[in-house]
């Protein structure tokens, strides 16, 4: 299989390259976008050989084609469109690993390509699942997603009638913070926040969980890929993060996937998707977990997980609004311009400014997002 691999650099990205080392020459990187970490693509050039690598910046693009003449290399926007959309070859697989809304577009013109997609990539269904849906039936392309909640629910869902579906489940750890108060949040840093208690994910990522946005953004993800209504969609909290998702069908009968905090187990289960191939991580010792605990997820100790799901129901702009808030709103607090509890506010101020619309399009889409950031930015910075 051709993979052409969005955002390779980031921490997916690489846990989709450890499988490609163990899977005996099944997958070969055809193309590679990154951000600006110069050693790291070096690194990934030398070992997997692409044919085509995309960065975020000319300079770094410029440093790297003194390097390696033969590659074709591209930056920015369009260099991660053409990532996403370079030479078919047939069997091939966009997997969209990059954080942030900028994944959209590459998604939408690989579809367009007939390109199937794998998934991690929240933002392209959050903002834009209403044309992606449209784009995927026109163009009889598959999405399969990496998350590992969805992932499981796609799982518990294999062989299964839609339309016995009663709640999806989607279980949450809680986050960095899941213990803290609201006073005491008052006084976190951005250290205190990228202290995950389960999982090794990206700054950004990390963040969301403990905000609990990442599980907003889940549910809105979770409407588009198995078209179930948001009031079907529950949230629990599940510290162990050994149950990643849950399915309950009208008979009351719950499916549920287990496992270990493992991203390489859906990243394998994608790459290989309808089929099963092997992983050798951790096999799951139900004797040494010993006891699986669930609580609820109150709005109160997490308003940003209403506001999510308020803004997917609204549809339209708002989760637009509601994702560039949220991207710009973490990229202040990492930089250390604004306090943990401000992300929340900031939020809230920008689905009260920017006014809902509900003809959307890509254009509007794109220009929401510019205009949101760049009134949070002038205004915080």
């Amino acid at each position: 299989m051709n993979l052409f691999i969005l955002g390779v650099t980031g921490n997916i990205g690489e846990q989709t390259l450890d499988i490609v080392r163990s899977s005996k020459g099944k997958y070969k990187v055809v193309s590679v976008s990154g951000n600006n970490n110069f050693e790291k693509m070096k690194n990934i050039i030398e070992e997997f050989k692409p044919l085509y690598v995309s960065m975020g910046k000319r300079d770094i693009i410029i440093r790297l084609e003194k390097l390696y003449p033969k590659i074709e290399f591209g930056f920015g926007r369009e260099g991660l469109i053409k990532a996403a959309t370079y030479s078919k070859l047939g069997n091939d697989l966009v997997v969209n690993a990059v954080v942030g809304s900028v994944g959209l577009e590459p998604t939408i013109e690989a579809i367009k390509k007939g390109r199937n997609i794998a998934l991690a990539n929240k933002e392209t269904l959050v903002i834009g699942g209403e044309i992606i849906n449209k784009l995927i039936k026109k163009h009889n392309v598959k999405l399969i997603p990496i998350d590992s909640e969805h992932s499981a629910i796609m799982q518990c869902l294999n062989g299964e009638d839609s339309s016995t579906i009663k709640n999806i489940i989607i279980t949450a750890s809680g986050g960095s913070f899941r213990d803290k108060t609201k006073e005491e949040l008052k006084k976190v840093t951005v250290n205190d926040a990228l202290n995950h208690p389960n999982w090794s994910m990206g700054a950004k990522v990390t963040i969301d969980s403990a905000t609990m946005m990442n599980k907003g953004l889940e549910v809105i993800e979770a409407h588009y890929l198995f078209n179930v209504e948001y009031e079907n969609i529950k949230t629990v909290m599940h510290r162990e993060s050994i149950v990643h998702s849950l399915v309950e069908f009208h008979d009351t009968s719950v499916i549920a996937h287990l496992g270990n905090p493992d991203m390489r187990v859906p990243i394998n289960y994608a790459l290989s998707y309808p089929k099963r191939t092997e992983y050798k991580g951790e096999a799951l010792d139900l004797i040494k977990v010993g006891s699986l605990h669930f609580e609820e997820l109150s709005y109160k100790k997490y308003p940003l997980l209403k506001m999510a799901i308020d803004a997917g129901k609204s549809k339209g702009l708002n989760p637009t609004t509601l994702n560039a808030a949220n991207e710009a709103a973490v990229n202040l607090f990492l930089n250390g311009k604004i306090l943990f509890l401000q992300i929340e506010e900031i939020i809230r101020e920008s689905l009260d400014v920017f006014k809902n619309d509900s003809e959307i399009s890509l254009k509007k889409i794109l220009d929401r997002d510019l205009k949101v950031k760049d009134y949070i930015y002038k205004k915080y910075s």
